[in-house]
């Protein structure tokens, strides 16, 4: 489905938004919903990737010898949740 919502923000220059919708046979809410979603999915995907980077420099930090438990830990303990 984000295909279509795609191709729909990038031909919304070239044709309206209410024929793009009628002709891939999507509602015009869900696509307005889906692109003011967008600014939460770039936010989310910030925070995940922070997240990444905390983990592997805790990882380096342990010698590679922390698993999953005591990263976990570590994680809570600088008040990561």
């Amino acid at each position: 489905m984000t295909v279509l919502y795609r191709l729909i923000h990038a031909e919304k220059a070239n044709y309206p938004v209410v024929l793009l919708c009628r002709v891939l046979h999507v509602t015009r809410s869900s696509y307005y919903a889906w692109r003011g979603s967008e600014a939460a999915r770039r936010a989310r995907q910030a925070a995940d990737d922070a997240l990444v980077h905390e983990i592997t420099v805790i990882h380096i930090a342990s010698r590679h010898t922390y698993g999953v438990p005591r990263i976990h830990a570590e994680l809570r303990r600088l008040g990561t949740r």
